[in-house]
């Protein structure tokens, strides 16, 4: 039976159930052992349900099916509703964190302020000791000053005493003598007036003096009060000078702080541009690294491009002897184009290969023609694009002297050409004479020319290559590179006799062909 067809069973049961019940209640005794029999029987065999009942079970299965997802939804929900409770309690206790910080600075900038006006205080209680010490000072030289005053007092006293017993005296001696007395009395008296007279002026310049002394007493006590205000002045205003001091102190470390991360993140920004500048791998270093038309070369790699003349031996053989000096990991020379070139740079690179530790392999992804040609097909192992080409012909040379001259210039071209294509044809499985005549099979100019696809038929290559991965470029080939020339500066558009525009294609490298849509000669 169907899981879906008892699952139905079941749940028909279950709605049945109570009825069952309900009818043994109702009915007698013995007729609920006939029902239950009954029952038992019709359990022994699967219900026949009605359509209703399967539709009845169908939805019930439905709506628990819906309970039980709407269950899971709720779960979720609450399973997020207790993630967005975490994390607002996270956020929440940072802020009570960085709350009390600022009141723990709050604190200590308030139990500084408390200090400074401590000792504010201290001050002020020291300059008003001073300045009751001054008042004292005063108060003593006031009362020496008195003292004087009274002393000269008390003598000019004594002098009127002792002037009146002289009068007394000069009256008694001269009493006798009427005239003289007279005279002399008179002049006493003048005498006498002149002396009041000087003692008076005496008196009023002791009081201008006293005066003066308790004048120049209050400038001095209110010079001392100016002074002792203003050092009180100035000593707040230091106190305020001190806290904006510190202040700014703070807002300098503050100020530092942000410019320490601004430099922070410039350099961090600055290693990120770095960083962007190298693709940050390895190169991969693989002793087979060719495998189901996939060739994986490393940084271990000589460019060939371009034709081959004095010190291009020089700059391949020296790189080869490099990377030998290093390890023993294959070596390639990436030929992009190269029409061929001096035989004699050509087969000391040749020998450079023959002689390295490390295998040497070829490739060509454009073509290789004459000297590279022959390069790639004495390679150990070459590796061609489909649709790149090869190219072998004859050498060819120019020639000048008398006959004799020619006859040995011939003899040595001859020779090259045996040191070159003896080997190029024992690896095709040919002679020198058959591999001649099959060049001009191919071609009237004898110019053979071939398909990566193709070469590899004739051993000019060992395998055809349909992916090439470059490991080795690892830094931004943009970077550290003169300007380089756009469309525009190399295509300059003109205009012809007859008014129509028009620009000028540069020269193709060998093998290529322009396939462009042109309809309007616009490309010339």
């Amino acid at each position: 039976m169907p899981a879906s067809r008892i699952l139905l069973t079941c749940l028909l049961s279950l709605a049945f159930y109570p009825l069952s019940l309900r009818a043994q209640a109702a009915a007698p005794q013995g007729q609920v052992t006939d029902v239950a029999i009954a029952g038992q029987e019709r359990g022994a065999q699967a219900p026949q349900l009605s359509p209703e009942q399967t539709e009845l079970a169908k939805l019930t299965t439905e709506n628990l099916l819906s309970d039980q997802k709407l269950k899971k939804k709720l779960q979720q929900l609450n399973d997020e509703k207790e993630e967005l409770r975490a994390k607002y309690e996270l956020s929440l206790q940072k802020e009570k964190t960085k709350i009390a910080e600022m009141d723990a600075e709050l604190d200590r900038l308030s139990t500084e302020n408390k200090l400074s006006a401590e000792q504010y205080q201290s001050q002020i209680k020291i300059l008003k000791a001073d300045l009751e010490k001054a008042e004292t000072e005063n108060k003593l030289a006031d009362e020496k000053h008195k003292a004087e005053i009274s002393q000269l007092d008390n003598e000019y006293q004594k002098l009127t005493e002792q002037n009146k017993l002289a009068q007394e005296q000069t009256a008694a001696q001269l009493f006798k003598q009427n005239k003289e007395l007279d005279t002399l009395t008179l002049e006493n008296k003048i005498y006498s007036e002149n002396n009041k007279k000087a003692l008076q002026a005496l008196s009023g310049q002791l009081d201008q003096l006293r005066l003066g002394n308790d004048l120049i007493a209050e400038q001095q006590r209110k010079q001392l009060t100016s002074d002792a205000t203003e050092k009180s002045s100035l000593e707040l205003e230091l106190k305020r000078l001190e806290v904006k001091e510190r202040k700014l102190n703070f807002e300098r470390l503050t100020f530092d702080s942000r410019m320490d991360k601004l430099k922070s993140d410039l350099e961090l920004r600055g290693k990120k541009e770095e960083w962007k500048k190298q693709a940050n791998t390895e190169p991969v270093y693989l002793d087979n690294p060719f495998r189901d038309g996939r060739l994986v070369v490393s940084d271990r790699r000589i460019s060939l491009n371009g034709p081959i003349f004095t010190g291009a031996a020089d700059y391949i053989t020296e790189r080869i002897s490099y990377y030998n000096n290093i390890s023993t990991s294959p070596i390639f020379i990436v030929i992009d184009r190269s029409p061929g070139g001096s035989v004699m740079e050509g087969y000391r690179i040749i020998k450079a290969m023959q002689a390295s530790r490390a295998p040497v392999s070829v490739v060509v992804k454009s073509f290789a023609a004459s000297m590279a040609a022959v390069i790639a097909t004495l390679a150990e192992k070459s590796y061609v694009y489909p649709n790149a080409i090869l190219l072998h012909h004859q050498m060819s040379t120019v020639n000048w002297g008398n006959m004799t001259q020619l006859k040995e210039q011939l003899e040595l071209a001859r020779e090259w050409e045996r040191r070159l294509h003896v080997p190029v044809a024992k690896k095709m499985g040919v002679s020198l004479d058959e591999f001649r005549k099959m060049m001009y099979e191919k071609n009237s100019n004898g110019d053979w020319e071939e398909f990566g696809d193709k070469a590899v038929n004739y051993h000019w290559a060992t395998s055809v290559v349909n992916e090439i991965d470059e490991t080795g470029f690892v830094k931004n080939p943009d970077e550290n590179t003169g300007p380089s020339k756009t469309q525009e500066d190399i295509l300059n558009e003109k205009t012809d006799e007859k008014g129509q525009r028009y620009v000028s294609l540069p020269r193709l490298e060998p093998f290529d062909f322009y396939f462009i849509y042109n309809p309007d000669r616009y490309f010339r």
